[in-house]
C-alpha cells in the first residue's frame, strides 16, 4: 500500500456515548500511515449517521475515487468497519462498486486479507456486530419509550401546542405552550359547531399564528393527546389508550363530538360572516391567469 485516502466518521449520538472523536481517529490513521509509509491523498471528515451512504463527505471521497485512473489501485482507510457501515447489506453493495474502481477499502484496528477467501467470514462478523448494536438500541429505545407512554408520560417530541420540559425528578413531560394551545382550543370548539368547513377554520387558526398544513391540522383535530389521553400502538391493527399526565387542552367530551364531526361528512352551513373580516378581498381581486374572483376553498 502506497498511498490512502482517510476517512473518518462519528455521529452525535456515538460521541455522548462511547466519546468517539474525528481528531482522534484522524491522529491514530496518520500514525499509521506514517509508521507504514502511506502516502495521504486526502482526509476526510463525516459527522453522520452510518445507516447508509447517503452521506455528504462520503460521497465526495466516492466520487474522486471515480475520477481517478482506472489502471491506479487506491485504497481508503479507517479505524473499524462501523465507521464505514453499519449495515450489512449496503457495505456489501459498497464494497463491490469500490473494487469496480480498483479500491480496497480496509479497517486498521480489524485488518482483512481479501485475497483469503476465508477473510469473508470475518468481515461478515465485523459488518453484522455494529448492525446488531443498532438494531438492539432501537429496540431499547422503543421499548423505554413504550414503557414511558403506559405511566402516563409522554417522552416523544411535544407535538404542537405543546412543548417538552424536563421535570425536577429528570423525567421528560410535556406542558402546554401558548400561544399555539390556545389556537388549537379555539379550533376544536370551531369544529363542533359546524358553522364552517375545516379547511376554513385552519386558515383561520394559520393567521392566528398556528403553523398547520391541512394534513398536519386534521392529524391534531383526531389526536386525544389533546384530551389528556395517550395512544399506544400495539400492532399494525391494534392501540392501546391510557390516562396521560400531562395537563390537557380540552375535554375528553369536546374530543369525541369533534371526532363525530370529522368522521362524517356533514354539510357546513352558511355562516361567514367572520370569515370576510380575514378574507375582506374575496370576490374583489381576479386572478391573472383564468380571469376569475379570487375566492377561498
Amino acid at each position: 500500500m502506497k498511498s490512502a485516502y482517510l476517512y473518518v466518521r462519528v455521529s452525535t449520538d456515538e460521541q455522548k456515548r462511547k466519546g468517539y472523536s474525528l481528531p482522534e481517529q484522524e491522529d491514530r490513521l496518520l500514525k499509521y500511515c506514517k509508521y507504514n509509509n502511506i502516502e495521504v491523498k486526502g482526509i476526510y471528515r463525516e459527522d453522520y449517521s452510518a445507516k447508509n451512504f447517503n452521506r455528504p463527505e462520503w460521497k465526495e471521497l466516492f466520487f474522486e475515487i471515480k475520477k481517478k485512473s482506472a489502471g491506479e489501485n487506491k485504497n481508503i482507510l479507517f479505524i473499524k468497519w462501523d465507521r464505514f457501515s453499519r449495515n450489512v447489506e449496503y457495505a456489501y453493495e459498497m464494497i463491490g462498486k469500490l473494487r469496480k474502481y480498483k479500491t480496497t477499502a480496509m479497517a486498521i484496528d480489524q485488518p482483512i486479507d481479501f485475497s483469503v477467501p476465508e477473510s469473508t467470514v470475518m468481515l461478515a462478523v465485523y459488518l453484522a456486530v455494529p448492525e446488531a448494536e443498532n438494531t438492539r438500541r432501537a429496540q431499547n429505545t422503543a421499548n423505554g419509550i413504550r414503557r414511558a407512554k403506559l405511566m402516563g408520560r409522554y417522552p416523544n417530541k411535544a407535538p404542537i401546542g405543546f412543548i417538552n420540559v424536563t421535570l425536577m425528578d429528570g423525567k421528560k413531560a410535556i406542558v402546554p405552550k401558548e400561544p399555539e394551545a390556545e389556537i388549537i382550543k379555539w379550533a376544536f370548539n370551531q369544529v363542533i359547531q359546524n358553522d364552517h368547513r375545516i379547511s376554513e377554520i385552519r386558515k383561520i387558526a394559520n393567521d392566528k399564528g398556528l403553523m398547520c398544513s391541512r394534513s398536519h391540522f386534521f392529524r391534531v383535530l383526531r389526536n386525544p393527546i389533546y384530551c389528556g389521553l395517550i395512544s399506544i400502538k400495539i400492532n399494525s391493527n391494534e392501540e392501546q389508550i391510557v390516562q396521560g399526565l400531562h395537563e390537557p387542552l380540552i375535554s375528553e367530551s369536546l374530543f369525541d363530538q369533534v371526532q363525530s364531526v370529522v368522521n362524517t361528512k356533514r354539510k357546513a352551513t352558511a355562516k361567514r360572516d367572520d370569515l370576510q373580516s380575514v378574507f375582506f378581498l374575496r370576490g374583489f381581486l381576479t386572478c391573472p391567469v383564468c380571469d376569475r374572483k379570487l375566492t377561498y376553498a
